[in-house]
């Protein structure tokens, strides 16, 4: 599919629950979320169905996400499903980590290609106090059993939060020195109940460059990729800086999102949803729906313009 900037999209993001198993203050509200009821949820096999008209379309790259995707039941045989449809060239998942050490030899064995894991401290009560009670060891045994299950090539996330942790930027890029990942430097977004504090915690990614002058760029052309990739020299792996605010990615932008509850986001920064099931009542297919969410897609998103008001989902309810 091409949209009317002419770019490729051919990449499908599918939050499949908007429940998790954590709280990250930038995600979700410390009180959690009223629960949808089951019936308001996509079900496994309108998610299978979707993909399929997808790849038909020309999706080949594929992300199950969250919330947390590993806490919705079935995700297992979806997996599998999904894994199967031909044409499809990558199959990937976000996750927190905290269910990857039970879990990551059988994603691995139902067809699941790699794993990105959202780990935005390297300190025991850092990464509890951001995570509202998470317990970080578990996902570090976590993410040494994805890599021995071969679910590589392994990304960690890390949204970064000025005065929270990125004084563990060195310890995060130490990470790559004899391992082949990718540790992800994120922005801290305005997103739903986030942006009243998001501008306090902000840390534009050109802080890491600065603090680590002798990273060195790598494969900066690639427009569909989000993150500028670097490498210290002599180090396995890279870094990744994902930049949505101090540097707009847009003009390379290759995806669509569609939320748990069955609303396709042709942006990520943008309140405008396509939903899937009120317009397959007034009849239209499932590949009409899709062609016409790439058809809404703008050419960028207003981050940057004084006149934004940042988008009213959470974070866990559009999926990472």
């Amino acid at each position: 599919m091409i949209d009317k900037f002419a770019r490729k999209i051919n990449y499908m993001r599918i939050s499949v629950t908007d429940r998790c198993n954590l709280r990250c203050e930038y995600c979700m509200p410390v009180v959690g979320v009223p629960k949808k009821a089951h019936n308001e949820i996509l079900r496994l096999e309108e998610i299978e169905s979707i993909v399929v008209e997808g790849i038909n379309l020309g999706i080949d790259k594929v992300r199950l996400t969250g919330g947390e995707p590993l806490v919705r039941k079935g995700i297992m045989g979806l997996i599998s499903n999904i894994a199967k449809i031909k044409g499809l060239k990558d199959l990937s998942l976000t996750t927190n980590g905290v269910l990857l050490k039970k879990y990551a030899k059988e994603l691995k064995d139902r067809g699941l290609k790699r794993v990105n894991v959202s780990i935005d401290s390297l300190n025991d009560k850092t990464y509890e106090k951001i995570t509202k009670g998470g317990n970080l060891k578990k996902v570090l045994e976590g993410i040494e059993v994805a890599k021995k299950a071969g679910l590589t090539p392994l990304k960690l996330n890390v949204v970064l939060m000025k005065g929270i942790n990125d004084h563990e930027i060195g310890d995060f890029i130490e990470l790559t020195r004899n391992e082949e990942i990718e540790v992800r430097f994120i922005e801290l977004m305005p997103i739903g109940q986030a942006s009243g504090w998001s501008n306090e915690y902000h840390l534009p990614n050109t802080a890491v460059k600065e603090r680590f002058k002798e990273l060195v760029p790598i494969d900066l052309e690639n427009k569909s990729i989000p993150a500028k990739k670097y490498r210290m020299p002599s180090f396995k792996g890279t870094v990744g800086l994902i930049n949505p605010l101090s540097e707009c990615f847009c003009d390379g932008c290759n995806r669509i999102r569609i939320t748990a509850d069955g609303k396709i986001k042709p942006c990520l920064h943008s309140n405008y949803e396509l939903d899937i099931r009120e317009l397959r009542k007034e009849g239209l297919s499932m590949r009409e729906i899709l062609i016409m969410s790439v058809s809404e897609k703008p050419e960028k998103h207003s981050i940057a313009d004084k006149e934004f008001k940042p988008i009213t989902r959470n974070m866990h309810r559009i999926g990472g």
